[in-house]
């Protein structure tokens, strides 16, 4: 004979007929609404601006007809990057040392947080203050270039990779959601027989998706858009990032038009070249950024909430 056992049907919480939220309450949310329009406002208009002054003519560039539509639709100065075999080959450089770069830098900074975070470390403190020095001191860029050459890693891969490898910011960031997480999972995976890269592997990584993917974000962002190393470390153009290829683009339209050149390709290219830059720096970025989105959204919130 079975016996059954009555569940508590589930509580459900029911707003009032009458009940309405209070004038105060009303008129925060009309202000707060009012206030997010335009900081919306206020940061798509110059990225809009942007991109359509890198559609537009010179002429109305000059005159300062451009505002949020392109005026004098003109693609010159795409085509002409575009058209360059060379911004493909560092465009694809800055792919490999984005990819490469950010792979190494969140092992790093994953593995070092992950150790900061255990109380009980020996020297933890030591390691800790190891890892702010260098937030506030540094060896300066003469020696940082004599130790990358000396080291045989100018023009190669390391060079940009391996001296940013570490962020410090992210590094704290990392260690504090470590030490948010319940000390009980990870009791229990090392009686079940787990090691720890096991537990780190199996256990933290797992429950700690949206810590990865901001860092990861930053860490990407971060190398993608970075050119002095680059500019200072890669003698031979075809290792150039593709930021280092726009900055030389810049210079030398910018050269061109203040020593008089004539052409109207050159003028139009003087005129919206940086724009073109912009635009064509963002655009992976933004490609990316949606697919991460919901990650980075829980991301910017941690470490607001200590146990």
């Amino acid at each position: 004979m079975t016996k059954t056992v009555a569940t508590k049907p589930a509580v459900r919480v029911r707003r009032r007929p009458g009940m309405q939220d209070s004038r105060a309450y009303r008129a925060f949310r009309v202000v707060n609404t009012v206030v997010l329009l335009g900081v919306v406002a206020v940061t798509l208009y110059p990225f809009l601006n942007i991109v359509a002054q890198s559609f537009s003519d010179e002429a109305a560039i000059r005159a300062g007809e451009v505002n949020l539509l392109p005026r004098g639709f003109n693609t010159v100065t795409y085509q002409l990057v575009m058209s360059d075999d060379m911004f493909w080959r560092n465009y694809q450089n800055t792919v490999v040392y984005t990819v490469v770069a950010t792979a190494i830098a969140m092992v790093l900074t994953t593995c070092y947080a992950y150790v900061l975070s255990k109380h009980e470390l020996r020297g933890r403190s030591a390691l800790i203050g190891i890892a702010v020095f260098t937030m506030f001191f540094n060896g300066g860029l003469i020696p940082n270039y004599v130790l990358i050459t000396s080291l045989g890693m100018k023009n190669t891969l390391w060079a940009i990779v391996l001296p940013n490898a570490i962020s410090v910011f992210n590094l704290l960031v990392m260690k504090s959601f470590f030490e948010n997480m319940p000390r009980e999972l990870e009791e229990a995976a090392q009686i079940d027989g787990l090691s720890t890269y096991g537990v780190l592997w199996r256990i933290v990584l797992p429950l700690s998706k949206a810590v990865v993917s901001t860092m990861t974000l930053f860490y990407a962002v971060s190398f993608w858009n970075s050119w002095f190393a680059g500019f200072l470390y890669m003698d031979r153009a075809e290792l150039f990032p593709v930021t280092v290829y726009l900055r030389n683009l810049i210079a030398g339209a910018e050269t061109a038009g203040s020593t008089g050149g004539s052409g109207d390709s050159l003028l139009q290219v003087a005129a919206n070249i940086q724009s073109v830059t912009i635009v064509l720096t963002v655009l992976p970025i933004l490609a990316v950024y949606p697919f991460i989105q919901r990650f980075f959204v829980s991301g910017v919130m941690l470490g607001s909430v200590k146990q």
